[in-house]
């Protein structure tokens, strides 16, 4: 593949990305339980946990005092708790609640449905290489970022 070749596949993967994007946003309006912030934090809780603020700040690259407030709301939800450091540490840290992952499973199922309703029509071998291509794909980003993210039951 030429080096123009290379620079239009990628214009077109950035263009394809930017409008899923959209769509997925626009998708997680009706119904949904959970802002995108509370239902990342959930979904990385129920892998890991419990979890430090500093150890979640770390994992989605942000400042912990942007964590701290957004624990901060899912405390106040009652979608999450502090609990003592199961190693003996001093600082405290935040698991799910029942109600929280009640939320988190409710959501995830109104966004499997979704895709579901979407790729409905698709041929078994299709759906599969999408769920390939888009695993591989986050596995580089991953990589590249020197941040990988735990997958329930599953290697990327």
């Amino acid at each position: 593949m030429s080096v123009s070749d290379r620079d239009e596949v990628a214009a077109d993967v950035e263009n394809e990305l930017t409008l899923l994007s959209r769509y997925h946003a626009h998708a997680q309006r009706a119904g949904f339980q959970l802002d995108r912030s509370a239902y990342l934090l959930l979904g990385r809780l129920e892998l890991e946990h419990p979890l430090s603020l500093k150890q979640l700040a770390e994992a989605f690259r942000l400042d912990i005092s942007t964590i701290n407030r957004q624990i901060g709301a899912l405390l106040r939800r009652g979608l999450v708790e502090r609990v003592p450091d199961p190693d003996g540490g001093m600082a405290r840290k935040v698991e799910a609640t029942a109600l929280g992952l009640e939320q988190l499973h409710a959501d995830r199922a109104l966004g499997r449905n979704g895709v579901d309703r979407i790729i409905a029509e698709w041929s078994d071998h299709d759906r599969g290489e999408l769920r390939r291509l888009l695993t591989k794909f986050n596995g580089e980003i991953e990589k590249y970022d020197g941040n990988s993210w735990p997958r329930a039951g599953r290697t990327p």
